[in-house]
């Protein structure tokens, strides 16, 4: 069955979606079960937190300072530019991710667009 699904053109999409659901499923349901057994204020969930904190900070700091595809063709003062201006619309709207995110693309694209036309 395996090699009649891979020879197929979606098999292999199929192979990676079932295989991407089960690695993560499995975390989430021992989530699920060690979760109601964890104090928020606990070490544990400090130091995940801190850890996935670092994490996030480790590959934003990758993407602006060493950037690979086309967001290496775009200056190093825009991108910074970019994360600054996405973190203070973070903060101005209280701190939704949501909104940070979408104001730094919004105007990481716009500064792109503007220095294409300039050229």
């Amino acid at each position: 069955m395996t090699e009649a699904l891979m020879e197929t053109w979606w098999g292999p999409f199929v192979v990676i979606l079932v295989a991407g659901w089960l690695a993560t499923d499995v975390w989430r349901w021992l989530g699920v079960f060690a979760g109601g057994h964890l104090r928020e204020d606990g070490e544990l969930l400090i130091w995940v937190r801190c850890v996935a904190t670092a994490l996030v900070a480790g590959v934003i700091s990758k993407l602006i300072l060493f950037p690979q595809g086309v967001l290496a063709d775009t200056p190093l003062a825009l991108r910074l530019a970019a994360a600054a201006f996405g973190f203070l619309a973070f903060q101005v709207s209280r701190q939704r991710v949501i909104v940070g995110v979408l104001a730094a693309e919004a105007f990481l694209v716009i500064g792109w667009l503007s220095l294409d036309v300039l050229r």
